[in-house]
């Protein structure tokens, strides 16, 4: 079995009030996250896990905030010497449109999505207003789309597992690395919500949720799930992760204190 390596890269940012990511807790903050694509090095296999945004801001201050480089999508490729053509799969986290802009660019991929995103995406509730099918619709109606019903096994050591907390069909990616197990969480959070300051552990809440759930109880179960399936947590928008090149090699030992 491969033992891969993880190589984020910034694809787009957002900033918005910090409790969009927490749950409760900072509202009022403005905060800058990153989206990432992350490219997974390692097998027979070029393999994506999302692939951000189209329309990408570039600009020092947002770099400044979170700490690293913003690329395009084909910038963010070229880096790691691939171009979109290049990938074979694609294994998305849930379909919100900045996880899935440049699906159309990977024109000899496959792509992974559960059955439930699907759904919303063609069918959103009025209050899910980040689901557009125009950016899956023309893949899927070509079949690259698979629609999971269950977890499953994208490739030896790379694994999709249901995490519903952000949305009804997030899948979160488990992957095997020389240093133990890492998890790129299946819904929209920072390193925060998984290792919470004291003033919310003093509340004895281990985890903090999403800041946009369906299920706030379900939301917080299935973040302490996922923190106690894996070795190395990845969330999905943690800004610290944009200045690291290679996970888990550049990943500080000291990473879940770092916030």
């Amino acid at each position: 079995m491969a033992a891969y390596k993880i190589h984020p890269i910034v694809v787009g940012t957002k900033i918005f009030d910090k409790g969009m990511m927490t749950y409760q807790h900072d509202y009022g903050k403005q905060y800058t996250i990153p989206i990432y694509s992350w490219f997974i090095e390692g097998g027979d296999k070029t393999i994506l896990v999302d692939t951000g945004l189209m329309g990408v801001i570039q600009s020092e201050d947002r770099e400044k905030a979170i700490g690293g480089r913003i690329y395009t999508f084909e910038e963010g490729l070229a880096k790691w010497g691939l171009k979109p053509s290049d990938i074979d799969i694609v294994i998305h986290t849930h379909l919100h449109n900045d996880h899935c802009e440049n699906d159309f660019k990977c024109t000899n991929a496959r792509f992974y999505a559960h059955e439930l995103e699907f759904e919303s995406c063609y069918n959103p509730h009025p209050l899910d207003f980040r689901y557009m099918a125009d950016f899956i619709e023309e893949q899927d109606q070509a079949g690259l789309m698979i629609h999971l019903q269950e977890d499953k096994e994208i490739a030896p050591g790379i694994r999709m597992l249901h995490t519903p907390a952000h949305t009804k069909g997030g899948m979160s990616v488990l992957i095997e690395t020389e240093k133990g197990l890492a998890a790129i969480s299946g819904f929209c959070t920072i390193l925060e919500n998984f290792y919470p300051p004291r003033a919310i552990t003093a509340m004895e809440m281990e985890v903090i949720p999403p800041g946009t759930h369906v299920n706030t109880y379900e939301a917080y179960d299935q973040v302490k799930r996922l923190k106690e399936t894996a070795d190395i947590i990845l969330p999905l928008h943690e800004p610290m992760f944009s200045s690291i090149d290679t996970i888990p090699d550049l990943l500080p030992e000291d990473y879940r204190e770092i916030h």
